[in-house]
Parts: structure tokens; sequence; C-alpha cells
């Protein structure tokens, strides 16, 4: 594997780099842009169908960079023999805040799909109760944590 990532080094390190651009850019975009328009939308209904609507196009297109990222993550920590280096626990704690962040985003999806199953039912109460707390608790969370390990990887990109 290290033979591989020696050989694609730049192609790997791109596609994980962009990958968490596009994740952490992703919620970013949807909590402080998207989000505000929605709250804009009297109808409680028509306000959750739209949140999860844009929730779903979110999930669907940074699911496949959230894999990306992992498989990227482990050809950099191999690739770059981390666990012989200063910065072991560093690039262990980096991958470990992007596994939290994986579960955080299944919960999300969940939440989501129950949500839709809520609206679809006529309960907007309980859709609410499980849409509203993705964008007031989970995103702003994972974007903090998102931020956290992007500047960890720089920090050891820029060390090795």
């Amino acid at each position: 594997m290290q033979e591989i990532f020696l050989e694609n080094k730049t192609i790997i390190v791109f596609l994980h780099v962009i990958s968490a651009v596009v994740w952490v850019g992703g919620m970013i975009a949807m909590r402080f842009a998207a989000h505000q328009s929605f709250m804009t939308i009297e109808s409680p209904q028509k306000r959750l169908e739209h949140i999860a609507h844009a929730l779903k196009r979110l999930f669907t297109i940074v699911f496949p960079f959230v894999i990306i990222l992992i498989i990227t993550a482990v050809f950099m920590l191999i690739g770059y023999d981390i666990k012989n280096t200063d910065f072991n626990s560093i690039a262990h704690a980096k991958e470990g805040i992007w596994v939290v962040m994986f579960i955080s985003l299944m919960v999300m999806i969940s939440r989501r799909n129950k949500g839709v199953k809520f609206l679809n039912s006529g309960d907007t109460f309980r859709a609410k109760e499980q849409i509203e707390i993705i964008g007031k608790y989970m995103v702003p969370i994972n974007i903090i944590l998102g931020i956290c390990a992007i500047f960890l990887g720089t920090l050891v990109s820029s060390s090795i």
C-alpha cells in the first residue's frame, strides 16, 4: 500500500483535501446560507419539507466524499509511515475526529429520514423534533470538528 501511495501521492492527497473541503464546506453553506433562507418560509410544514430536501441533497453530495476521505486517510497513514513519526498521535486524533463526524453524519441521515416519515404522515411536531437538532446542534458541531481536523492535517502535512 505504501508503494501505491508513493506512486500516486499527489492525487491521493488532493482527493483527501478536496473531500474535506466538500464535506465541511457543504455543512458551512447549509448552516450559514441555506438555513437562513429556510427560516423565511412561514409555513412550518413547507419549511421542514425544504430543509429535509436540502439535507437529502447535501448528504447525497457529501457521502461519496466521506468515503474517499476515509480511504485516502488510510493510504496516507500507511504511505507516510505515520506510526513511526512524532506525528502519530496527532494524525490518529485527526482521523478519530473524522470517524466521530462520520458517525454523526449517519445519525443525521437517520434523523432526517425519520423526520420525512413524520412529515409525510402529517406529524409536523415530531418531524421538527427530528430535523431541528440537525441544523441547530449537529451540523455546527461537525463544522467545528471538521475545521479542527483540517487544522491537524495541515499541521501534520506541513511537518513531514
